[in-house]
């Protein structure tokens, strides 16, 4: 008859084999994200191939591949411009409000409508490219911790007052505010925009780019409107321009402004425009 395994013996090999269970789950989602993130590189340069005029027969024969699969490369895989948002699980922060006036006589830290709607919209587009994300609301006074990778920024400095400062490093757009509320300035052109929704005009302004985190190892996206429908179409714009944002400025630091059009009545938007060009930062 074969002696028992005391039971904590047993209890000690199931946590042991878990434990290996979990890395090894851990070290397969790593290897996976690393081989589709180079995928997506490779079919980004075959595709810049492509626009410097070379055939695909003769890139086939470059890289000792038929021209089928150079074809296959190039319509498969995840998207290239995935590389935007980084190159693992998206983190939106979004600036949050307390909440007073509650049944409970509790505060609770919210996000506005406005603001949780553009993290759903931005959350879908993430999907499409194969990223995960989460949203992260950042309650008052707004101290938000920048360094850290693949983080997405909405909401104005008015409630994330420390973005404001890493804002200070644009040389060509700023937030600034007085007596008449918050604005956005282009200092190239030495323009003003003021967000018409303050005089009763369904439009907003928002502020779109690349910042640098204060560690400097690193960048974050920021995407802040005036108001909270800026924010939203902020969102709304790098969805449509996605492809053609990425070729132009890839992982390096810019801004812009573009301006957002809303109904009036339900605050959704309805189109977006951009009013400056893409600022490219010197040195970034």
């Amino acid at each position: 008859m074969e002696p028992k395994v005391p039971k904590a013996s047993v209890s000690d090999l199931r946590t042991q084999l878990l434990q290996r269970a979990q890395s090894i789950n851990e070290k397969i989602d790593d290897h996976q994200t690393a081989i589709a993130d180079l995928s997506a590189e490779r079919r980004e340069c075959l595709e810049e191939l492509i626009s410097e005029g070379m055939t695909q027969i003769q890139i086939a024969n470059a890289l000792g591949m038929s021209r089928g699969r150079i074809s296959q490369l190039m319509s498969a895989g995840v998207r290239p411009e995935r590389a935007f948002f980084g190159t693992g699980k998206v983190t939106v922060a979004i600036g949050g409000k307390l909440e007073t006036g509650r049944a409970d006589g509790k505060s609770l830290v919210v996000a506005s409508g406005e603001a949780f709607g553009a993290y759903e919209r931005l959350a879908d587009l993430l999907r499409t490219l194969g990223l995960e994300s989460e949203s992260e609301i950042v309650p008052p006074p707004g101290l938000l911790q920048l360094n850290r990778p693949n983080l997405v920024v909405l909401t104005s400095p008015r409630l994330l007052p420390f973005v404001g400062q890493v804002l200070d490093s644009d040389p060509h757009l700023a937030f600034t505010s007085d007596d008449a509320g918050w604005y956005l300035v282009d200092k190239t052109t030495n323009t003003e925009y003021r967000s018409p929704s303050d005089g009763g005009e369904p439009v907003d302004y928002a502020y779109l780019g690349r910042l640098p985190r204060p560690d400097g190892k690193g960048t974050f996206l920021y995407l802040a409107g005036i108001h909270a429908p800026g924010t939203a179409g902020a969102v709304r714009h790098v969805e449509a321009h996605l492809p053609e944002l990425y070729r132009d400025v890839k992982n390096r630091r810019w801004s812009m402004i573009v301006a957002t059009r809303f109904d009036p009545a339900t605050r959704k938007t309805v189109d977006t425009s951009a009013v400056t060009p893409i600022y490219r930062h010197d040195n970034a």
